[in-house]
């Protein structure tokens, strides 16, 4: 069988040519006589292998020299406990909650302090960024939290909030590397790869050097802290070393397309093939304000959900794989993610424009 197009939000599409690069390697590591799924995470090998991807990922992203890249496990949902532990000195912390993993970190913070929602679109289903220019921000406020892509309801912020001089942590999970950032305007931004970069069960934060210390709230785990995972440079215990690999190869494979830059290019390029139809299609309709529309998660509905539930079944007959929509937004979600080729998206387009002759 020939490879599908594969719209899944997470785990997600890879590049091709990094697949087969692992397939290569899978029984013998480049001589080594094993597999990488094989070797101790203490062998010189394996330290090649995660020293390469940290520096690649410090070079694509243009991280600064004061902030630790740290590859961890748990994925982002442990974060939303992380956090708080490591950072809640005062024990408040500013919340703006746009979509169900914003919230779940909000609802965690809760357990260790003060957590405060400093704004939130809860009020129209999440389908928007509120404006966050002037947000009432206590003084005592130890941090302000986002998520930056929402991957269910397919919002994005184009302008991070005005933190009034507080520390801004980000959940990047699913636009990770889809674009240039600028890590300086973070205190904490972290992901899980398995949308963007790599496969389930690694999560990386990258967190400036001053907020890691001994002071974090009382009864926080040796291995929730950011301390213990910085001092060990994320080998104090046996990391997800086969996840850590296929990330160090995406790493490679956006270098040589052209770095952060090219990727945005292309993403927007993807997502405009989509847009554009959804605006003008007699059936299908995006569900998100315009202008917080995502690159990278891109919801959309008939109206009818026998139609809706119609459409996916014929897609995935079509070859293209999952795009059922998150169970609390219903309808239909397509995510582009840098490793979704052009024609997918063509190949999608192609099909809704069909359904729409035969369905309208």
């Amino acid at each position: 069988m020939s490879r599908v197009y594969n719209f899944s939000a997470g785990p997600a599409v890879l590049p091709e040519e990094v697949l087969r690069e692992a397939a290569d390697e899978m029984m013998d590591y480049r001589g080594c006589g094993m597999s990488v799924m094989e070797m101790s995470h203490r062998s010189k090998v394996y330290d090649t292998i995660i020293k390469e991807a940290e520096a690649d990922l410090r070079e694509i992203m243009n991280i600064p020299d004061n902030y630790k890249v740290l590859f961890l496990q748990g994925g982002a949902s442990q974060q939303f406990a992380a956090i708080p532990m490591n950072l809640m000195k005062n024990r408040k912390a500013g919340y703006i909650v746009t979509g169900q993993w914003a919230k779940k970190a909000f609802q965690e913070a809760k357990i260790y302090g003060e957590a405060i929602e400093l704004a939130s679109s809860a009020d129209e289903t999440f389908s928007y960024i509120p404006d966050c220019s002037d947000l009432d921000i206590p003084e005592d406020l130890d941090y302000v939290y986002i998520c930056e892509n929402n991957t269910i309801y397919g919002t994005k912020y184009k302008t991070l909030p005005n933190t009034k001089g507080h520390i801004l942590v980000s959940d990047v999970s699913s636009c990770f590397l889809s674009e240039p950032v600028d890590v300086s305007k973070y205190g904490i931004i972290y992901g899980g790869v398995q949308k963007n970069i790599g496969p389930a069960g690694v999560v990386i934060v990258i967190i400036r050097e001053d907020l890691i210390s001994e002071d974090v709230l009382p009864g926080t785990p040796t291995m929730l802290k950011y301390k213990t995972q910085a001092d060990a440079d994320s080998l104090y215990n046996t990391p997800p070393c086969y996840g850590i690999y296929i990330c160090g190869k995406v790493f490679k494979w956006i270098k040589k397309m052209g770095g952060l830059e090219v990727m945005k290019q292309r993403n927007e390029e993807k997502a405009k093939i989509l847009y554009d139809f959804l605006d003008q299609s007699k059936l299908f309709k995006g569900t998100v304000r315009k202008e917080d529309r995502s690159l990278m998660n891109v919801p959309f509905v008939t109206g009818d959900a026998d139609l809706d539930a119609k459409f996916v079944a014929e897609a995935k007959a079509a070859g293209l794989e999952n795009l059922k929509g998150h169970r609390t937004v219903g309808g239909m979600r397509a995510s582009i993610y840098n490793a979704m080729p052009k024609e997918g998206v063509e190949a999608l387009v192609a099909f809704m424009k069909k359904f729409e002759e035969e369905n309208v």
